[in-house]
């Protein structure tokens, strides 16, 4: 029997409706999944929880949806957790892949096998190809290979898995809020903002093509790209990224050219929306192999 440890988002319903059979759905508390779940725990009873797994007949687990770290109340530890508090709490010190990894070895060595989402779901994982209807340039392919650059070291450092590249320069990277945040700043508050800044390229020509801060920073992104990729040796078995509709319309709110996502690393829910969204808007959708020129 597979248990779906479920987060928030949309990825955990997309999962459900591929399964044969209903899994057992759990969530930890304070983080409410899009499904109902049956099975609510605390990490302070992780212990508890894991025999309660073994009561019910579970033997695999899949982690999916986005999960933050919470905080620990030493009070309410139950016998069952206590070996592993140091455990736990190395894993919480540790960044995002460094945490998944020790809890996934955590339910490893208590008996069960750890599935992917993309494993249950391969569907979510498109093949290679740009699959837009607007074609990408030889600017796209040459900033391509600056974002994933950029993702290499990102993963090194153990932070985000997306990055905003325009003319070989990185303007932003994924942080704790993740992709659609980045976005967001840089989408216009109001439609003729664009009409403004379009007027003023029209008089100052080229000099004026991009908005700057004081100190030279970007303060829009037309025609840079959306990279997104997993890091680099992550245990794909947990956070495997994703993306979706939400992202296609916050790429097209914030000016970008279109999306390029690694072949067989990023998962995308909703893809024929997704598609959809960027082609009404003249954006590309690119699924790049990896170190894909």
């Amino acid at each position: 029997m597979l248990a779906l440890i479920a987060g928030t988002g949309d990825l955990p319903p997309a999962l459900v409706v591929r399964l044969p059979a209903r899994p057992l759905i759990c969530a930890m508390e304070g983080f409410q999944p899009a499904i109902t779940p049956e099975l609510t725990f605390r990490i302070e009873h992780l212990g508890s929880f894991l025999n309660t797994l073994h009561a019910r007949g579970v033997t695999e687990v899949c982690m999916a949806g986005a999960v933050t770290r919470p905080p620990i109340d030493p009070m309410i530890i139950d016998e069952a957790t206590k070996p592993l508090v140091p455990r736990i709490m190395a894993a919480i010190t540790q960044g995002d892949d460094g945490a998944l990894r020790a809890i996934i070895a955590i339910f490893e060595e208590a008996g069960f096998a750890v599935r992917a989402a993309h494993d249950i779901a391969p569907d979510l994982l498109p093949d290679a190809g740009v699959l837009s209807r607007k074609p990408v340039t030889i600017d796209t392919r040459q900033d391509a290979v600056t974002a994933e650059q950029t993702i290499a070291e990102m993963g090194r450092a153990d932070t985000g898995q997306a990055c905003i590249v325009r003319g070989g320069r990185v303007l932003a990277r994924e942080g704790r809020t993740g992709t659609d945040a980045m976005l967001a700043q840089f989408a216009p508050t109001h439609d003729l903002l664009w009409g403004a800044v379009d007027g003023l390229g029209a008089v100052l020509g080229s000099a004026a093509e991009w908005l700057s801060g004081a100190d030279g920073e970007p303060t829009d992104a037309r025609a840079a790209i959306l990279f997104k990729a997993p890091k680099p040796d992550q245990d794909r078995r947990a956070d495997l990224p994703v993306i979706g509709p939400q992202t296609a319309k916050g790429a097209v709110a914030a000016g970008l050219a279109g999306i390029v996502i690694e072949h067989e690393g990023v998962m995308v829910l909703g893809l024929d929306e997704v598609l959809s969204v960027l082609d009404a808007a003249g954006r590309f959708f690119w699924v790049r192999p990896k170190g894909g020129a």
